[in-house]
Parts: C-alpha cells; sequence; structure tokens
C-alpha cells in the first residue's frame, strides 16, 4: 500500500545530485566546574565567558516521513566538506565522541525514489577541531539545514514534501532563523521566493557551494512532520499546536490574499459565487467543460475556468477570488490552500475505487483547513475507459484486482490515473453544485 502513495501526480523530479554530507559540530569547550543541582559550565571564547552546558545533539529516527536532529552549543557547519561535526564538552558522558547519525533532510524518507536524489548530512560527535575548523561567521541566529530535492517540481510534492514541513519546523523562530539547503534548483526556490522570505529574514544559504565555515549556536537538521499523512498536521504532536488551519492562513498572508472568507449567499444580491473549475492539459481532464459551464451558470454562479499558472503569486489570487473550487483528483487541487476559510471544494474521484486515494490526498486535509468538502465519484458511464477496455474486464468487474497491494503500481496508475478522462453527467453531478450555494449561505458568522 505505501507504495499506492509514492508518485500519484508526479512530475519528473529534478536531479539535483546524490551524495552528499554536511559537517556541524559543537567547538572544544573547557570544562569549568559541575555540579549536580546547577548543570555543567563552560568557557567559550574568551575568558569569563560562560554559558550553561549544552544539551548532546538530538535525532529522532522514529518518524515515517522525517528524521530531525537539534544541536544546542558551538555547531559548525562546512557545506563542501560533506560532514557535520558536534564536539562533546570535556568531563561529561559524551566527551570520548564518536558518535553520529546520517540522514537525508527531507521530508519523505519512507520513499526509495524521492530519497535517491536528496543528499545525505551527517551529524557527528568529536573531540575537537582542528586549525582548519575555525570559525569563518559567526551567526546569531539559529541555523535551519534541509534539502528541496526529492519529488519537488511536482505541484503536489512541493507542499506536502517541503511547505507544509517547513512551516511546521520554521515558524517558531518568528522569522529569525538561517536557512542552509541543499539540492537547490533556482527556478524552482524563485516560484516558491515569498514562502522562503515569509519565514526567515535572512538571505538562503546555498548549503551544496558553500565553502565557509558557519558557527550556530543552535542547528535544526531536517524538517518536522507531525503527521505521517501527506497534507495533514496533527496538532497534538506539534510543539506549537500548529495545524493545517493555521498553514492555510500562513499562506495566505504569504501572497497577501485579501479574502479571509466566501461569499455568503443571499446577503449580497448583486453578486454572484465564484467557481473554479479546474481542468487538467493530459490526463484525467473533463471532455465537457463547456457544457459543465452552461449547467453550472444554470445554477447560478460565475465559472472561472483555469489550468493552473507557474506564476504561484498570480493563481494563488485567482483562486482566493472564488468560492468554490472543483476538478478531477489530482496535484492542481492542493491550490484549495488559497481559498477563503469555509468555501467549498468538490473532488471528482475517477473510476475504479479511488476514494483511499481522495481522501489520503484531499478530503482530510480541506477538513482540517476548515473548507467544507464534497466527493462526487464517477460510475463507469463517465469514465473514457469504457472506450479502452471491454465491459467484461478487470477494469470494471474488479477494480480493486488491479490496485498496487494486489496488482503493480505501474498498471494501476497507468490505467486509472493516465488513461482515464472524464464525461461528467452534468445531470448527476447539478446537485452537488447546488448542495455547495447551499453551504455557502449557511456558512458560519464570525
Amino acid at each position: 500500500m505505501a507504495k499506492g502513495f509514492r508518485n500519484l501526480n508526479r512530475a519528473k523530479p529534478q536531479n539535483y545530485g546524490i551524495g552528499l554530507l554536511a559537517v556541524l559540530g559543537l567547538v572544544a569547550l573547557t570544562y569549568v566546574t559541575m555540579s549536580w543541582t546547577t548543570g555543567m559550565r563552560f568557557a567559550v571564547g574568551g575568558a569569563g565567558e560562560f554559558v550553561k552546558a549544552e544539551k548532546r545533539p538530538i535525532c529522532d529516527l522514529s518518524n515515517r516521513k522525517s528524521d530531525i536532529c537539534e544541536a544546542d552549543g558551538d555547531v559548525r557547519i562546512i557545506g563542501k566538506d560533506t560532514r557535520m561535526v558536534y564536539v562533546a564538552p570535556p568531563g561529561s558522558v559524551d566527551a570520548q565522541g564518536g558518535e553520529s547519525w546520517t540522514i537525508k533532510p527531507y521530508a519523505r524518507k519512507w520513499d526509495p525514489g524521492s530519497g535517491a536524489r536528496v543528499r545525505e548530512v551527517t551529524l557527528k560527535l568529536v573531540h575537537g577541531h582542528g586549525e582548519d575548523r575555525r570559525c569563518s561567521v559567526n551567526h546569531t541566529v539559529p541555523a535551519m539545514v534541509f534539502a528541496v530535492g526529492g519529488w519537488t517540481g511536482n505541484y503536489f510534492h512541493d507542499f506536502v514534501d517541503v511547505l507544509v514541513p517547513l512551516f511546521e519546523t520554521a515558524h517558531p523562530f518568528g522569522g529569525e532563523v538561517q536557512f542552509l539547503i541543499a539540492n537547490m534548483y533556482p527556478p524552482w526556490m524563485d516560484k516558491y521566493r515569498p514562502f522562503f522570505r515569509k519565514l526567515s529574514r535572512y538571505e538562503i544559504i546555498e548549503y551544496d557551494n558553500d565553502d565557509t565555515v558557519r558557527c550556530f549556536r543552535h542547528v535544526t537538521l531536517g524538517l518536522r512532520c507531525t503527521s505521517a499523512e501527506d497534507f495533514q498536521m496533527e496538532p497534538s504532536k506539534s510543539p506549537h499546536g500548529y495545524t493545517m488551519f493555521d498553514f492555510a492562513k500562513f499562506t495566505r498572508s504569504v501572497f497577501s490574499l485579501e479574502r479571509s472568507h466566501p461569499l455568503r449567499v443571499g446577503e449580497q444580491t448583486d453578486k454572484k459565487p465564484r467557481l473554479m473549475i479546474i481542468t487538467r492539459a493530459q490526463t484525467r481532464r473533463f471532455m465537457n467543460v463547456e457544457e459543465i459551464v452552461r449547467m453550472a451558470e444554470e445554477v447560478g454562479y460565475e465559472v472561472v475556468v483555469a489550468e493552473g499558472d507557474p506564476d504561484v503569486s498570480k493563481f494563488s489570487r485567482m483562486v482566493n477570488s472564488c468560492d468554490v473550487l472543483m476538478g478531477v483528483h489530482g496535484s492542481a487541487l492542493t491550490n484549495m490552500v488559497f481559498l477563503p476559510t469555509y468555501s467549498v471544494v468538490i473532488q471528482v474521484v475517477p473510476w475504479g475505487n479511488l476514494d483511499w486515494i481522495a481522501g489520503h490526498y484531499f478530503r482530510e486535509p480541506s477538513k482540517q483547513m476548515k473548507l467544507n468538502y464534497l466527493e462526487y465519484s464517477i460510475n463507469e458511464e463517465e469514465t473514457t475507459l469504457t472506450a479502452l477496455y471491454p465491459r467484461d474486464h478487470a477494469v470494471f468487474k474488479d477494480p480493486m484486482s488491479l490496485h498496487p497491494q494486489n496488482a503493480d503500481w505501474d498498471t494501476f496508475s497507468r490505467i486509472f490515473l493516465k488513461e482515464q478522462n472524464v464525461k461528467l453527467d452534468v445531470r448527476r453531478f447539478r446537485p452537488f453544485l447546488e448542495r455547495a450555494l447551499h453551504i455557502l449561505k449557511e456558512q458560519p458568522k464570525e
């Protein structure tokens, strides 16, 4: 089953390179005194400068999606040297050094395909530094080291593998954090530059090409994921109780989106609610868009038809101007994050018993964002697979036999995700648009 979640709607990933390790370390600290009640203190730098004992680095490798390490103290980072070094305080239980952790700082560790394109980073305990480890730059803010390789380039994975966990990890710093990013791809970074600038006040350091010895007092390696599911958070596991609703509000602020709530039908009689129909250029396309538009206008909508736009800032404004978003299952539904709170999302689920995919990717996330969710599953008369397979084929008689757990991912994705398009039965679908109007009329007042 895990493989079934791996590459839905995947674009060809960027090949960023393999095999990076990075260098972090605690500077050799001079032991001064130790007390079981007050803890240890160490001289750092000039005489008379004392700090409390530093915690040893903590690496949590238990999460299904992401490993994360945190080191407090004097931590040295050298991107090109492919190591991270933590120097244990003399006299402490860590004084012997030698312990290390190697992780891939990308939030999809269970997926071998994505991890193959992410550089490794090692955090290591050592005795001390040589002359080649002198600090070139002493930073006054914490650092975060992570990668943006993997399946980035696919819109859904941009959010679930990077932007959502980045928010969970970086937002508590209030902008006072330095990003060191591996596997950077300039066009991708430019696309989401406003997001990174909202989370950090400092220029991003391209980790792979940085030969400066950078010293920090706190470093986070990897990104935090409180939920094992994509596009979701578990507030009970978040140190700050973050939710997907918090993420959606933050994302709207990133792009300065004005609308926080949708149109309340009936209160503004001169306006019609706006419906965005997301079309797809290649797979799982609506084959009768014009017919759907006419029916939606009869129901009472102003209709916007869009395929998406590589300019996220521009497209986010278009989505935010709408009250209802509908589309066939696919990465474009990720745009629901820009909708006003209490708007309506209608996911059209293709033929093939794909409820598990619909729920995993968009049903539960939409609810966590305080959006109203409607789900329409097409019947076999609405799929173009009828032109490719006879009605007695397993595609129609036993779709589950072709799912990844019973067949293989390639067969499943080829048939149900690539070969299939949708000719919506507008009479059968009409009640869903009418229901969405009713929801807009009854939305909570705040």
